[in-house]
């Protein structure tokens, strides 16, 4: 998971362009959005794209458990995982 890990902390940086920082800046556990790397709604919806196009992962509008999945690279490694161990 470790490898997913660092995959998704890259891909954040990447999509949203994150110039000052770096994959080890960022803690599994950190929250992503508010206090933690400060994302906002819109890194969220950016992020939902990317994470489509690289993981096949899908994101409803609908679903309450999204903000749970996005909390950090934890839930999202956790989320890729279980989703794709689904398919």
């Amino acid at each position: 998971m470790d490898n997913l890990k660092q995959e998704i902390k890259e891909l954040i940086i990447n999509a949203l362009e994150l110039e000052d920082v770096k994959p080890e800046d960022i803690t599994d556990s950190e929250p992503l959005f508010g206090e933690g790397l400060g994302l906002d709604s819109i890194d969220a919806l950016e992020l939902g794209v990317a994470l489509k196009k690289k993981f096949g992962v899908k994101f409803s509008a609908e679903n309450a458990d999204n903000k749970k999945h996005f909390a950090s690279v934890d839930a999202l490694a956790s989320f890729i995982e279980t989703t794709k161990g689904a398919a």
